[in-house]
């Protein structure tokens, strides 16, 4: 199944967030590290303090695991929305602005 998702981020914890989004701790996590990663470098600021993107996920309740093991790490306020396929959201690349705080 595949979500929108929306989230806060703090900028306070994106570097260390960054780091592991590229040093392969969350790329080589099982089994949706590589999606994670994908999602991030897909996920677009919309708002001050705000991204959104989408994400394939079949967990139960929706990026149960992601959560856990990831976002609830760095990110808050969190709302999960089923989508019938990826959207390309408008705004700066979430990734881009990360590389810059690195």
């Amino acid at each position: 199944m595949i979500y929108s998702i929306k989230a806060k981020f703090n900028e306070e914890k994106m570097k260390e967030f960054f780091v592991k989004l590229t040093d392969g701790t969350i790329e080589n996590q099982k089994p949706d590290g590589k999606e994670i990663l994908s999602s991030m470098k897909r996920a677009k600021i919309t708002q001050p303090g705000t991204i959104e993107w989408s994400e394939m996920c079949y967990c139960s309740p929706p990026l149960k695991h992601e959560r856990q093991t990831v976002y609830d790490n760095y990110l808050s306020d969190m709302e999960i929305n089923p989508i019938e396929d990826y959207v390309d959201f408008v705004g700066e690349s979430f990734f881009e602005h990360l590389k810059k705080l690195a």
